[in-house]
């Protein structure tokens, strides 16, 4: 099946009919998801079609099991724009009957959205929040953050990178929420270590030349660049930087990569780089098995930790609606979103967890290294896990992510 670009601009897809079809004898309440993420530009590899079809598979799988309610998929592209997010989630919950929002990435959109979603009392899933003010200062009874954001990203990669001996920083950074939480988290880190921050350069969302920004890095006197950039931005970065032969010379911690990152520029330019990621396809036998279930929805590509994320936050949703009964799951998203804190969650992309007070979940993060291509047993054999930190550990502690709703 082929995933277009121009296919997931806008549309719904439905997931209303028993096993094997039979229509339903009796209208029954319908659960309406939204999918709200970049189906056009530098993110769109990130969640997009890919969540779309991850979404899906949970829904299949839950009416495999349930037969109370129909659920149908809808979603949109928020064009990583702020304005247009906001606007399309408005609609969706004024006009079009959805009952829970599933979105990423871009935190701006995140967090503009999670604000429309606490006025209509809906329910606001994110699996790629970057931003800590999603679950920290910035919360609402209505938002979970599923898959990671900065302080998790950072605290792996930025320790490990210094431990390893990169104890001289300059950043490259997306100049928007994104990058800037992600920079700020991980210089605390590197200095923590020990590691030093010389310089920063912040780029618009969507540059094609970051020669300018390289060099900088390069007379800067620094031995480490920390690429706080994500999508299609840093496949192009990490490009230039293969060009300029300072793959040779400098460390290069990627602070936000996913496995459809390392497909697009391949082993021979990423190998060695470490990442943090809550999700490797290849972790253990439940992972193995998500991913030979969801394969074929996505068109030969293998899932992410974002797309794993949109599973496992539709999984645990559903649940909660099921335990609860549609009517009172539509009545009030805040009273949802309570359930799933309180309900433990377990499904084969994650495993067993929980959810905080805050809104975060606590699942584990998995520092990755590229392998080189001699390493690599065949298409997207492309890590190996190093370390494993728990989902306590890996979360910001509750008593410093600053969320009213975690105060005593």
């Amino acid at each position: 099946m082929s995933l277009g670009r121009r296919t997931f601009l806008t549309g719904s897809l439905a997931a209303g009919l028993l096993p094997g079809g039979r229509a339903r004898a009796q209208p029954v309440p319908t659960i309406r998801i939204g999918v709200l993420a970049d189906f056009s530009g530098s993110y769109i590899d990130l969640l997009g079609a890919g969540g779309v079809a991850c979404v899906r598979q949970a829904v299949a799988e839950f009416e495999a099991r349930e037969a109370g309610f129909a659920v149908e998929v809808v979603f949109a592209d928020h064009q990583n724009k702020a304005d247009v997010g906001a606007a399309i989630v408005r609609r969706w919950y004024d006009t079009e009957g959805v009952d829970a929002l599933i979105q990423g990435p871009n935190s701006a959109v995140a967090l503009a959205v999670s604000f429309v979603t606490r006025e209509k009392d809906k329910v606001c899933l994110g699996t790629a929040v970057t931003s800590s003010d999603f679950t920290g200062a910035q919360c609402t009874p209505n938002s979970i953050n599923w898959t990671y954001d900065a302080y998790m990203l950072a605290k792996a990669t930025g320790a490990e990178t210094v431990r390893s001996g990169g104890r001289k920083w300059y950043f490259i950074t997306t100049d928007n929420a994104f990058g800037n939480s992600l920079q700020a988290e991980t210089a605390r880190f590197v200095q923590d270590a020990g590691g030093q921050v010389v310089g920063n350069s912040r780029y618009p969302l969507g540059a094609a030349d970051y020669s300018t920004y390289l060099l900088a890095a390069q007379s800067s006197g620094a031995d480490t660049i920390g690429l706080a950039l994500g999508g299609s931005d840093l496949v192009n970065c990490l490009k230039q930087i293969n060009e300029f032969g300072l793959d040779a010379t400098m460390k290069l911690p990627a602070l936000v990569m996913f496995l459809n990152d390392i497909h697009a520029v391949g082993l021979g330019t990423m190998r060695g780089l470490l990442h943090t990621s809550s999700f490797y396809w290849d972790r253990d036998a439940r992972s193995r098995a998500f991913t030979r279930r969801v394969l074929p929805r996505m068109g030969g590509a293998y899932p992410g930790m974002t797309h794993a994320g949109c599973y496992a936050v539709a999984t645990h949703y559903l649940k909660a609606v099921a335990a609860m009964g549609p009517a009172a799951a539509k009545r009030s998203g805040a009273a949802v979103v309570a359930r799933m804190k309180a309900m433990p969650t377990d499904d084969d992309a994650f495993g067993p967890a929980a959810i905080r007070a805050d809104g975060r979940a606590l699942i584990p993060a998995y520092l990755l290294r590229v392998k080189a291509p001699a390493e690599s047993r065949g298409p997207w054999d492309y890590c190996e896990i190093i370390a494993t930190m728990d989902g306590e550990a890996a979360a910001k502690p509750l008593a410093a992510a600053g969320c009213p709703l975690a105060r005593p």
